[in-house]
């Protein structure tokens, strides 16, 4: 079966649309131009604001002209994540989308279907001549993967509605009411190259195969963290002065859970056993660990080219033991939500190559001062190797309103639509729901979507049966807020 062929067919042909568009966070231009021109197309009031948000508006339908104004929001950006074997720029080449079963995937990368269903909707809502609504608006932000910064740069008093539908949760039959807020870590320390010792050949170690994920909505599932595992079969070797280190490569992306890193180590060719042994040793550990939850690990080991240099044994052996160390994965529970993740860290990318040694973290919480304690947590791992520590990108949580009037509205379509209640949640992200809300105080917010899984990963997928229930919601929805 063709895309284009699935229902809901209006918003799957804008679906696909988008993801003929490359899109990466920060590389917007050409969706953003796509969006502006879609509006115009229309004959609708379009804006593209001073930080490159899209709004654009769509007056009520006849006799729901004073209805309260609504706010249809999504993010344009997607996460650009690819296998190692993919060939694929995010820059220039559309993304493919493919039908397995009840889902689409794309080949090879993410689907971007976070956020481009959103987007979709908000574009089949805006061309729709058969529903009925009052006064819309739509908002489409700019790159909410690395930063919020087109929720951030929104100027108060743009938007004139005062109800917000975000389109960016992933879980249909869910209201997400709440969210964490985050911050970046990042900690760096110099080191001066030294000559590559004499007699050494070089190593290059492969690390592959783990799922990766959302870093907050896939943080609790016990999945291998690329770094980390690295650190683990890395230290070892160094402990025994059996290798020299040349470089470490791992995670590209603070917001997704590093699926793969790479290093280049050096050693004399006596010593190849006894640090391959180490090496298979340890991936066998953590292959038992991970069990069925991540079970694709795979490490190999493969002669490279020598390099010209090597890192001092006395900074790298702090370094990895700092990394080794530094808290990953769920920090904390929620005490007043059972079952949501509170605080957690996500130990996203390591780079230690031409004098410099980096490592970005990405902190979340819904309490801040959890997140304050979880980052003097990181410094002192850090700083304790002689790195230095900042932080940076702060955003602020999404505290619940459970007397939310577009909550009890929601509850309402969905148990009259569906004869079942809707689950009312708290969500482990950053959705943008926070920073609008400080700009916008007065706005009534609820977050909802289709059902997609593995986001931020080559194996992001949106199933389809959700799609036609997420769109049905959103007309009904329209139709009931007064």
């Amino acid at each position: 079966m063709d895309i284009l062929n699935l229902k809901p067919e209006r918003v799957w042909k804008h679906f696909y649309s988008i993801t003929q568009i490359p899109r990466p966070s920060k590389k917007e231009d050409k969706i953003r131009a796509f969006l502006v021109s879609y509006g115009k197309s229309l004959g609708l009031e379009t804006i593209a604001d001073q930080t490159g948000n899209v709004i654009i508006r769509k007056p009520a339908t006849p006799g729901m002209e004073n209805r309260k104004g609504v706010i249809l929001q999504a993010h344009m950006d997607m996460v650009p994540q690819k296998n190692n074997a993919t060939v694929h720029d995010f820059e220039k080449d559309p993304i493919k989308p493919r039908i397995e079963g009840d889902w689409v995937y794309a080949t090879g990368t993410t689907l971007g279907a976070d956020n481009g269903m959103g987007i979709a909707a908000a574009m089949a809502v805006l061309e729709a001549k058969d529903l009925t609504h009052g006064p819309v608006e739509v908002l489409i932000t700019t790159d909410e993967e690395t930063g919020m910064t087109g929720a951030r740069g929104l100027q108060p008093g743009l938007l004139k509605g005062s109800v917000l539908l975000n389109m960016d949760s992933e879980d249909e039959g869910e209201l997400y009411v709440g969210c964490a807020g985050g911050e970046d870590g990042s900690f760096e320390m110099e080191y001066t190259p030294e000559p590559l010792p004499g007699g050494m050949q070089a190593w290059h170690v492969n690390l592959t195969g783990l799922k990766g994920g959302h870093s907050g909505m896939d943080i609790n599932l016990g999945r291998g963290n690329a770094n980390k595992i690295m650190m683990r079969i890395l230290l070892p070797l160094i402990q025994k002065n059996t290798v020299r280190i040349a470089s470490i490569e791992g995670g590209n992306l603070r917001n997704a859970i590093p699926r793969e890193a790479e290093a280049v180590i050096c050693f004399s060719k006596d010593k190849y056993d006894a640090v391959k042994k180490e090496i298979d040793g340890v991936t066998a550990v953590v292959k038992a660990e991970l069990g069925s939850v991540d079970p694709g690990l795979e490490v190999t080991l493969a002669s490279c080219n020598a390099p010209e240099t090597v890192m001092p044994a006395c900074v790298i052996l702090k370094a990895v033991r700092a990394i080794y160390a530094a808290p990953n994965g769920v920090w904390g529970m929620s005490a007043s939500m059972p079952g949501l993740v509170e605080t957690s860290s996500n130990l996203a990318i390591v780079s230690a190559k031409n004098g410099r040694i980096t490592v970005h973290c990405l902190l979340r919480s819904l309490v801040d001062t959890a997140k304050e304690d979880m980052g003097t947590a990181l410094s002192c791992c850090f700083e304790n190797a002689g790195a230095k520590a900042s932080f940076s990108g702060a955003y602020p949580g999404w505290k619940p309103d459970m007397d939310s009037p577009i909550l009890k509205t929601m509850l309402g379509v969905y148990k009259e639509m569906y004869g079942k209640e809707a689950a009312v949640k708290a969500i482990h992200a950053g959705l943008e729901c926070g920073i609008l809300g400080g700009i916008y105080p007065s706005w009534d917010m609820i977050s909802f979507g289709p059902t997609l899984r593995s986001p931020h990963s080559p194996d992001e997928r949106c199933y389809v049966p959700s799609v036609q229930k997420f769109w049905d919601l959103l007309v009904e929805t329209l139709k009931n807020i007064e």
